[in-house]
């Protein structure tokens, strides 16, 4: 029961970074006004929404603009007073001239009509050790010298949407907590509160025993978010992940190389995880979680899933007590009846979904637990770190695994199924 859950916990190693604010180099005195009015007009709505002034706020709201935007804002302005916000903003961004939709602007009648490229940039106090930025689908009038909110809806057209937090899906509760980084931040709804309460106790822990395999190069604190349903688990972690099929997921923005820290890091849990995780699990999911967080900054996309997995899973069961039939009960069962695996889980095995999945994750798990117990857990940690630099062909991670642990690809699979092998019979 345990890795039937905490192994189906999916990790989004790279979300791409929603944008940065950057001012074109040179823009005309038309442009340079434009953006001047539209992002004092930003930073009004920013300040509007986080002090909670809903006057204010409506004196934002273009004529034109729908009821149901200037209503979402005020529910948006009454559910953010449960966040402990470091930085809340909108900014205009660079990108190509978007298009404002013909049947808007001819609606509107005004002076200009805009649909700048907007990012809302927001930080969690503690958590986040920089903001990230999400974009906004906007669309503003100027009347006179005058500018005004229209609308966020989408334009599925230009490719344009809007992203949503917590506080767009009902009001926010966080709970706060010292782990050994600085601080650790859950954030729910009110009716969630057990959960989040469970997954803050549990990081006190949780934190530090990443850190006693990994080492103390990460932030060592960390977001969760607990998501209320699929929609929001949806807008927090893509359409590419349902909420009933994993238990967590762990996100960010694309790594810049060379910088400080890796922003926009967060670990959501599904909607349904509260029903399908046991404490044990919970541990192990959350701790294969932050696995992902603190070795993000070193990792690069393409890298073989079974390692990036395996050791994640390792650091997640570490310490629990739980045996190879209870942690990989799959993989258990396929070698008693077949026989021990003749080769390691691809990508494609950790795509596929169902069963190939699950053993795709238990698999990578035994590999790493055979080689911490064979190997040793700093050979395992090197292991991580020559295979974890991107993608390469066959005799490239062969040349990386024996310099990780002295031996070449091919004998650490034989080695490892005979360890299998043994241990379930």
């Amino acid at each position: 029961m345990l890795v039937a859950v905490a192994g189906a916990a999916g990790t989004v190693l790279n979300q791409r970074s929603e944008g940065h604010s950057a001012a074109a180099s040179e823009v005309s005195p038309f442009e340079q006004a434009r953006r001047t009015g539209v992002q004092d007009l930003l930073n009004r709505w920013a300040k509007a929404v986080r002090s909670g002034d809903e006057a204010a706020l409506a004196a934002l709201f273009d004529a034109g603009a729908a009821p149901e935007f200037l209503a979402a804002e005020v529910r948006r302005s009454r559910n953010l007073t449960g966040v402990p916000l470091a930085d809340w903003g909108y900014e205009i961004g660079s990108g190509p001239e978007t298009p404002v939709p013909s049947d808007v602007a001819e609606r509107l009648q005004a002076t200009d009509v805009w649909a700048p490229h907007v990012f809302l940039r927001y930080g969690i106090a503690g958590a986040d050790t920089a903001s990230t930025r999400k974009p906004v689908s906007l669309v503003v009038a100027r009347r006179g010298d005058e500018w005004k909110l229209v609308s966020d809806a989408a334009l599925p057209q230009y490719d344009r949407s809007t992203w949503r937090g917590p506080w767009d899906f009902g009001p926010v509760v966080s709970r706060t907590v010292e782990t050994d980084g600085g601080v650790s931040v859950v954030l729910g709804h009110p009716w969630q509160q057990a959960r989040i309460d469970d997954i803050a106790t549990e990081l006190v822990a949780a934190v530090p025993a990443v850190t006693e395999v990994w080492g103390t190069q990460w932030p060592r604190r960390a977001l969760v978010i607990v998501a209320a349903d699929q929609e929001e688990f949806t807008h927090q972690v893509g359409e590419q992940h349902s909420g009933s099929d994993i238990a967590a997921v762990s996100i960010s923005d694309a790594v810049v190389p060379g910088a400080a820290a890796v922003t926009g890091q967060r670990i959501v849990f599904s909607p349904t995880a509260g029903e399908r995780l046991t404490e044990a699990s919970r541990r192990a999911v959350l701790r294969h979680e932050l696995t992902h967080v603190a070795a993000r900054a070193t990792t690069v996309d393409g890298s073989p899933m079974w390692v990036l997995e395996g050791f994640a899973d390792y650091v997640g069961h570490r310490d629990s007590g739980a045996t190879v039939a209870e942690v990989a009960p799959t993989v258990s069962a396929a070698v008693a009846a077949h026989g021990p695996p003749s080769r390691l889980p691809s990508d494609a095995d950790f795509a596929a979904g169902g069963d190939r999945s699950l053993a795709a994750y238990e698999s990578a798990w035994t590999v790493a637990e055979f080689v911490a117990d064979r190997f040793g857990e700093d050979e395992l940690r090197s292991l991580y770190g020559e295979l974890s630099a991107g993608p390469a062909d066959d005799a490239t991670i062969d040349h990386r695994v024996r310099s990780a642990i002295g031996v070449p690809t091919q004998e650490l699979i034989g080695e490892w199924g005979t360890w299998l092998a043994d241990t379930v019979r």
